[in-house]
């Protein structure tokens, strides 16, 4: 976050203070900024392909994304066992590779 961003934060907290009647502009002045870190998280996961969910907060939002990451994987380890599974001889080296892809997932 830039210097310039803060001031229009700060500017913003001050005449949001004021016009409330509040002499604690800082506690607006933070509420604003969590508020723009917490976009900034969201906007980055909404580019990535990720659902934000209903995250109020940015330990929210990267639990969720922790969720959808790791159910990204456990897909993804499963494709690529299928694939294995598809290839399988009669050795059973494909078996045992998509068995291996397989067991990386309780680990």
């Amino acid at each position: 976050m830039t210097n310039a961003e803060l001031d229009t934060m700060w500017f913003q907290a001050q005449h949001d203070a004021i016009k409330a009647g509040e002499d604690f502009t800082r506690y607006r002045f933070a509420a604003l900024v969590a508020a723009a870190q917490r976009e900034k998280v969201a906007h980055w996961m909404r580019s990535m392909g990720y659902a934000t969910g209903h995250g109020d907060t940015i330990e929210d939002l990267l639990d969720h994304l922790g969720t959808q990451i790791t159910e990204r994987l456990l897909t993804e380890r499963e494709a690529c066992a299928d694939i294995c599974d598809q290839h399988a001889s009669i050795e059973g080296i494909a078996q045992r590779c998509a068995a291996e892809i397989r067991a990386r997932g309780n680990k």
